[in-house]
């Protein structure tokens, strides 16, 4: 690694347009789980200007069973699609929670599809489809994540706080933020650029109002930050289009899964290209994304790495991962080779092996815990309850002890 540069990530908001449909998708996962823990769900969101389309496949029990819908599915759907816009808090000419069409196109899922994934026999239960999965930790932050990131999310989390108490009554829905970090010896030591683009009510493009909302912005992003991140040096961007009153599905259309670094780990770590919001856990695109963060964060806590990158690969019908891959980028207290037949031992005896049955069962997500995860990130959030349970730091003194 280098020992000084510049490193920068972004944010979205949950009034951004690919996080409105995200949060939507994963609202109708967590319908169906709610029906059937067993439910299988891929389920694709567009949003556009006052319309909302739904495509995918699905089965579940009560739901969707032979080819037909139970009595009063379809308006649930519906239902659940209006309340997640209706949470995020969109009331425009353009995008209301009450107006915007919906079309409803979810089918049964492929017999093809099912006759690989569902176990039968002697037949354990297959991945959902081939690919690879990442998962990564640091100890730049509490939560043993980027720092660029960790900071691009908490300034949007606190707007939008912000924006649903009144406290900022001129904030809109959609945003963006961007924190570029200065690292020496590889940790950050000042922003050296932050940007926030929010949309607001009109009023606040000009002027006393221009001003107020750029006062706003500053304060909050610098009661966010790290203490001594902020410097006289540090280069601003509030809204530098000037104007931002048309925004969110009426300003550009919205898909699910196009935000798949925002919602992983800022650009810090390898990607395997599969998007996590709208697919129940079979699918390993999401659920060995999280046991892969889970095994590189207890990596991290336990003190055995200071940075940590693990990589899964599947087979679609093949329960077992093909290979099992761990990079400490040489901070590693042991070899990587070592760490490797560690994770993979610890793994079969507290998860039944990374199987998709094993890190469904393991971890605890077969329920109806995804719409938390569909804005602001699916990683470095705190576990409470059922929700986040990748994000829990419970093996860390089992492989201290394993290695000695």
């Amino acid at each position: 690694m280098r020992s000084d540069y510049l490193f920068t990530s972004e944010s979205v908001s949950e009034g951004h347009p690919d996080k409105v449909s995200d949060q939507i998708s994963d609202a109708i996962v967590d319908l169906f789980l709610s029906k059937d823990p067993e439910a299988r769900i891929a389920c694709e969101t567009l949003t556009t200007t006052q319309l909302v389309v739904l495509a995918g496949e699905i089965r579940c029990k009560g739901v969707y069973e032979n080819g037909h819908w139970a009595p009063g599915a379809k308006e649930e759907i519906e239902a659940a699609a209006r309340q997640a816009v209706r949470e995020i808090g969109y009331e425009q000419d353009g995008f209301h929670w009450q107006d915007f069409e919906f079309i409803n196109r979810l089918h049964g899922q492929s017999a093809h599809i099912a006759q690989g994934v569902d176990a039968s026999g002697n037949k354990d239960e297959g991945a959902g489809d081939q690919g690879i999965m990442f998962g990564f930790a640091c100890n730049e932050t509490p939560d043993l994540m980027p720092a660029t990131l960790y900071y691009s999310h908490k300034i949007l989390e606190r707007l939008a706080a912000d924006r649903h108490s009144g406290a900022a009554p001129f904030l809109e829905p959609d945003a963006k933020s961007q924190v570029t970090l200065r690292y020496v010896d590889g940790k950050p030591v000042a922003a050296t650029a932050i940007v926030v683009s929010t949309q607001h009510k009109p009023g606040y493009d000009t002027g006393a109002g221009q001003a107020e909302l750029a006062a706003y912005v500053r304060r909050a992003v610098g009661e966010v930050l790290a203490e001594g991140l902020i410097t006289p040096e540090t280069a601003w961007h509030i809204n530098p289009t000037g104007s931002f009153e048309i925004g969110g599905p009426d300003g550009d259309a919205g898909l699910t899964g196009r935000k798949i670094i925002v919602d992983t780990y800022g650009g810090a770590a390898p990607h395997g290209g599969g998007a996590f919001s709208g697919k129940d856990p079979t699918k390993v695109d999401r659920s060995a994304a999280y046991v892969a963060r889970y095994l590189a964060k207890n990596v991290v806590a336990a003190g055995l790495a200071s940075r940590c990158t693990i990589q899964l690969s599947y087979a679609i019908g093949v329960a077992r991962p093909l290979s099992l891959y761990v990079d400490t980028d040489g901070t590693g207290t042991v070899t990587d080779a070592v760490l490797e037949a560690a994770i993979a031992k610890l793994a079969e005896e507290r998860l039944g092996g990374l199987t998709p049955r094993g890190i469904r069962i393991g971890l605890g997500l077969n329920k109806p815990i995804y719409r938390r995860t569909a804005a602001y990130g699916h990683f470095g959030r705190k576990p409470e309850g059922d929700f986040f349970p990748w994000e829990k730091a419970d093996l860390a003194d089992a492989l201290k002890a394993a290695l000695g």
